[in-house]
């Protein structure tokens, strides 16, 4: 199998500074789950269309994510139960830059997603810890602002880490996110799991416009598979909370990463 950094090599990079028009705060997802062994052969067949994001003279960067959720999980329950409207609240930092972000993720029920956050100085989420966006604002009034759970209703559940590699189209129309090497860990029970070799794709367009990547999966005959790092570590990690749904997605992304294509 090529060398997936002697692959990163050759795309021509594009700085963070050089990607502030495609934020894409306001979007529509399309995710795809992919077997370790194809990921040489997609990103040779993106090379062309793609800048790849560098920072530091990294080409890849890696996450660590805190996801928060009620005590009934209600975050969860709303995905399980394939609520249109719903919400994950996560603190995010970026491992490399030792940036940390507060996160409010709500799915509309025309399918967009919508991110509001605030720079945040570590994980640790206090009520009246100051975050620094537009303007300085404290935690418990821009969940207040920003979401429909308090600040008081929510506790850690969920930790995940990854490593990411990050394309923008060359229209700069879109980003391409790609995710592997994911952990999940559970803040309650400790436990902790993987599922290996699996990579999460997902394209992240501001409406329907033209994709060279849809055009690639097609080629590769990969279909799009809806998924949520949130539930699919919670499902793995805890086996008291109602997973009907789920456990079919798990068994479909296990049959994906163990196919040899």
């Amino acid at each position: 199998m090529p060398c997936i950094t002697d692959i990163l090599q050759q795309f021509e990079p594009i700085t963070l500074q050089e990607m502030e028009s495609v934020k894409l705060m306001n979007r529509i997802d399309t995710k795809y789950v992919v077997p370790m062994t194809v990921l040489p052969r997609l990103l040779q067949m993106a090379q062309a269309n793609y800048y790849i994001q560098q920072i530091n003279n990294k080409r890849t960067g890696d996450y660590d994510t805190v996801y928060y959720d009620t005590e009934d999980l209600d975050m969860y329950i709303r995905h399980h139960d394939r609520q249109l409207v719903r919400q994950k609240i996560r603190v995010r930092e970026y491992v490399d830059s030792n940036l940390f972000f507060l996160e409010v993720k709500r799915k509309s029920n025309r399918g967009r997603t919508k991110k509001k956050r605030i720079s945040i100085p570590c994980f640790t989420l206090t009520p009246d810890l100051i975050g620094q966006g537009k303007e300085p604002v404290r935690v418990d009034d821009f969940l207040a602002a920003k979401s429909w759970y308090r600040f008081e209703q929510i506790s850690p559940r969920l930790r995940t880490a990854f490593t990411r590699i990050t394309l923008v189209n060359k229209a700069k129309t879109e980003r391409l996110t790609i995710d592997y090497r994911l952990q999940f860990t559970n803040l309650r029970s400790g436990e902790q799991t993987t599922i290996p070799n699996m990579v999460i794709v997902e394209l992240k367009r501001d409406g329907h416009v033209p994709s060279p990547m849809l055009d690639i999966m097609l080629t590769l005959r990969i279909k799009q598979l809806k998924i949520s790092k949130y539930c699919i570590g919670t499902a793995l990690t805890n086996h008291e909370v109602k997973q009907n749904r789920f456990k079919a997605k798990i068994r479909k992304i296990n049959k994906i990463v163990s196919s040899n294509k």
